[in-house]
């Protein structure tokens, strides 16, 4: 079984990320962590919604988000992911903030099409083009969140753990993956999820209003399904010309 090594080269930089930013956290002043933390919030939205205005069908894009949300409610996802979070933070000796830290790092690292695809061209070609360029984003990601806040910060330093094992596994995975990627507009709308799913991050960061995101992430298999119906659905026989 072959190294996922873009997996490795990602998770190393969200850990020494986290590491600058919790040594430069130490020494700022609380005004300029409230500025760093405010600043990512506001990179954070920006993205989401880039990756969310060039979706050919936003209302596709908008049902799998209401659909999966309810899913990831009724499951219980936050309530799983909490007490993953919990077992770590006792575990490390992490205080307030760890979770929303982690769950923060964890959805905001993992999700986009980036993700994806660098792990589908790490594991089918064996290529780091596209990781190496997130891994480098997603460093300078971790410093800055990581210096808004000690206790959040060391959250973000946790989340390396969860970066290796997802990306790890989506890389071995990479070749079911890539059926799926090829698809016509398949990628356009997981992207488009996934941007609704950082603004409300980034809402979050900028403490305008606290959104459970990670209970969306089933609409990120829900996007592909519901591409799949709709091109089904208009190419059905009898369809009446527009």
């Amino acid at each position: 079984m072959r190294v996922p090594r873009g997996a490795l080269l990602n998770a190393a930089a969200v850990l020494v990320g986290s590491l600058l930013g919790l040594a430069i956290g130490s020494v700022l002043v609380p005004s300029l962590k409230t500025l760093a933390m405010s600043g990512m919030g506001l990179v954070t939205v920006g993205l989401g919604m880039r990756m969310f205005v060039p979706s050919k069908n936003p209302i596709l894009a908008a049902a799998a988000l209401v659909v999966g949300g309810v899913i990831g409610g009724a499951l219980g996802i936050h309530h799983g992911m909490d007490w993953i979070a919990d077992q770590m933070r006792l575990g490390l000796g992490g205080g307030e903030g760890f979770n929303e830290g982690l769950v923060t790092a964890t959805v905001l690292f993992c999700i986009g099409p980036m993700t994806l695809l660098g792990c589908i061209e790490d594991g089918m070609r064996n290529k780091l083009d596209l990781l190496g360029v997130k891994s480098l984003l997603d460093g300078t990601a971790a410093l800055f969140l990581s210096a808004g806040s000690q206790t959040f910060g060391q959250g973000v330093l946790s989340s390396t753990l969860a970066v290796l094992l997802i990306q790890g596994t989506l890389t071995l995975a990479a070749r079911p993956l890539s059926k799926v990627a090829e698809r016509p507009g398949v990628i356009e709308e997981i992207t488009a999820v996934g941007g609704l799913i950082l603004v409300a991050i980034g809402l979050g960061l900028l403490g305008v209003v606290e959104i459970r995101s990670e209970n969306f992430l089933p609409a990120l298999l829900l996007a592909p399904l519901f591409e799949l119906v709709s091109a089904r659905w208009a190419q059905r026989p009898g369809k009446p010309e527009a």
